[in-house]
């Protein structure tokens, strides 16, 4: 049964791999969809990916200067816009992508709805209220962003939250002890620490091995994933902690058994993809504060937050994960319970649609 029964058009900058499960289960919710993508810039370093069920238009992405100037001009958008003849646009809410003003015009002149998805706007910015109120509804990956549209004029009543997400809900509980969730009734001698993720500056890994030498316990530190760092971490890794394991880049079922033997998650930097991936194998997680989708994901019951350069508390939330491994069982199952009942793809999905149908 299509909720959506209308044909829907979506614009995004790129189409990295991780976002592919989504939009394909959108599509099963709707008439049909096409994606409006491009590539990224080479240093970005995003996998891209190509959905099976909806349709995909690659874009011409032209890139203007960088970091905080950086721009972006889509080619062909409108010409998409006149092959596609969407009935409902969703686009990116970032003023940087200059090609949408065009797209909502068509849009607009055709009588047609446009929904903005972003992660939030600045305060009392007048340049984003006025950005803002171009659109029909806006989604937000997080209540922080929700609140920040609503703070700026955005009716309330047309905000939606769709929790960002990467993961399907996990098929099982964990009591089963089958499936791709864990049974863990029972504790490692050694407690693991598990980080998975490109080995980034950004992700401060070496903070993680820096503070795994400050623990009593004496943890297992395995670290998943490869990047421009690894040669620097496994150096400072034989200087502070030598047990620390480098077992390089694993993607897909490789993950199963390092989510499976582990006992934390941790993730003291920017960014990362696995955390709900580890919650879904039962795990409780550290991770550092970010663009406020970490508010809803991570929570007092199920892990920690931290400032991103803030060592002293990344060995403050270690610490007190390691002092009571019955404790640390218990959050694992509320973060189960999270990503099973709270935030996956198939909730991202219902919001979505409730977006559209509201507008």
């Amino acid at each position: 049964m299509k909720i959506f029964p209308r044909k829907l058009g979506i614009q995004q900058r790129v189409l990295p791999s991780y976002r592919v499960p989504f939009f394909d289960l959108l599509a099963q919710s709707c008439e049909s969809v096409s994606l409006f993508a491009g590539q990224a810039r080479p240093a970005e370093m995003i996998e891209g990916g190509k959905p099976q069920v909806a349709n995909y238009v690659e874009a011409k992405n032209i890139h203007l200067f960088s970091g905080s100037c950086y721009f972006c001009y889509q080619r062909g958008l409108v010409r998409w816009l006149e092959g596609w003849n969407p009935d409902a646009l969703i686009v990116e809410a970032n003023p940087r992508y200059l090609s949408t003003p065009a797209a909502v015009k068509w849009m607009r002149k055709r009588g047609r709805k446009v929904v903005g998805w972003g992660l939030g706007a600045p305060k009392q910015s007048v340049f984003w209220k006025r950005f803002i109120r171009q659109f029909d509804a806006m989604i937000s990956y997080s209540r922080r962003g929700a609140e920040e549209y609503a703070a700026l004029g955005f009716p309330r009543e047309k905000i939606f939250v769709a929790h960002n997400s990467v993961s399907p809900k996990p098929a099982l509980n964990p009591s089963t002890g089958s499936g791709q969730a864990v049974e863990r009734l029972t504790f490692n001698v050694q407690p693991v620490i598990l980080f998975v993720g490109r080995l980034q500056a950004r992700k401060r890994v070496d903070s993680l091995i820096r503070a795994c030498a400050e623990m009593e316990s004496n943890p297992r530190l395995c670290i998943v994933g490869d990047g421009p760092e690894r040669a620097a971490l496994e150096s400072l890794a034989k200087e502070v902690y030598p047990s620390a394991e480098f077992v390089g880049a694993k993607r897909g079922a490789e993950l199963k058994p390092y989510f499976e033997q582990a006992d934390l998650f941790a993730l003291p930097g920017t960014g990362g993809l696995a955390v709900q991936e580890a919650m879904s194998y039962g795990l409780p997680v550290i991770v550092a504060k970010g663009d406020g989708t970490q508010d809803d994901l991570v929570r007092a019951g199920n892990g920690w937050q931290i400032q991103p350069e803030d060592y002293g508390a990344l060995v403050s939330a270690m610490k007190n994960a390691l002092s009571d491994r019955a404790r640390l069982r218990e959050m694992g199952k509320e973060s189960f319970r999270i990503v099973s009942e709270e935030i996956n793809i198939q909730k991202m999905v219902e919001a979505f649609v409730n977006a559209l149908n509201s507008a």
